[in-house]
């Protein structure tokens, strides 16, 4: 469902992504983590055809980005660490506009909506300006809007930012429900736990480059260190040996 081939992204001198090839089936949950700055979200970008990679390719339900924008992007969804949403439009007028552009009937855009409003207690801001809302409720109202067209691709940048405990976890209960019938959900996040917890199978970044995919047991076999996955990750991700964990 998304393919990731060769893929390069230069600024300049930097070399922000640096070869990574990945497959993600239908389906799968996966989650990839970093350090700041080890490429994470300009691979999302390119995935979400946002920028253009220096070489390499990246397709999306078939669909590559590049060649085929629209026909990727009509079956994915997008969320960012901060969404962009038009703040003079409230939030039922902002879900109504989101499901004219992937041409939802009105009927389809009330049905699909109705239950993700209600689990995310956005009733009652339905008609209050986005611009007055909390950056958590900006938040659950891009998930919803994103969700409601039930995209076969949905790509998640830090989608926990802001969210309060609760709607965390009932973000979390609806991204494994998709994914279970068949979405195919891919998660960039530094909260370890919910890539413990969540995701199939977990990528780690570091300088650009995709170091390790696995399970959680198949990346620590590979770092060596049994038990958390903080461990794994700050072994797999360390600059010299003195960073490297002590293992109790």
């Amino acid at each position: 469902m998304i393919q990731l081939s060769n893929l390069v992204k230069k600024f300049g001198d930097l070399v922000a992504v640096n070869g990574v090839t990945l497959t993600v089936p239908r389906g799968e949950f996966f989650a990839v983590l970093g350090p700041n700055a080890a490429g994470k979200t300009t691979t999302i970008k390119i995935l979400t055809g946002l920028i253009r990679p220096t070489s390499g390719s990246a397709t999306v339900a078939g669909f590559d980005i590049r060649e085929h924008p629209l026909a990727a992007r009509k079956r994915m969804a997008y969320v960012p660490d901060f969404p962009f949403l038009y703040d003079k439009l409230t939030p039922a007028e902002f879900l109504r506009f989101t499901g004219q552009l992937f041409q939802m009937s009105e009927a389809d855009i009330e049905s699909e909506s109705r239950e993700l409003i209600a689990r995310f207690d956005l009733t009652p801001y339905l008609k209050k300006q986005i611009e007055g809302l909390s950056h958590g409720t900006k938040q659950r109202v891009a998930i919803v809007s994103a969700l409601m067209h039930r995209p076969e691709v949905f790509i998640l940048d830090e989608p926990m930012v802001g969210l309060d405990p609760h709607h965390a976890r009932v973000l979390k209960d609806i991204l494994k429900e998709r994914s279970l019938s068949g979405m195919t959900i891919f998660i960039s996040t530094h909260q370890l736990s919910v890539a413990e917890e969540m995701a199939d199978r977990i990528g780690i970044m570091h300088h650009g480059k995709l170091i390790a995919v696995g399970t959680g047991d198949e990346l620590r076999r590979k770092s060596g260190l049994d038990g958390a996955l903080e461990q794994t990750f700050l072994a797999l991700t360390a600059e010299n040996p003195a960073e490297l964990p002590i293992q109790t």
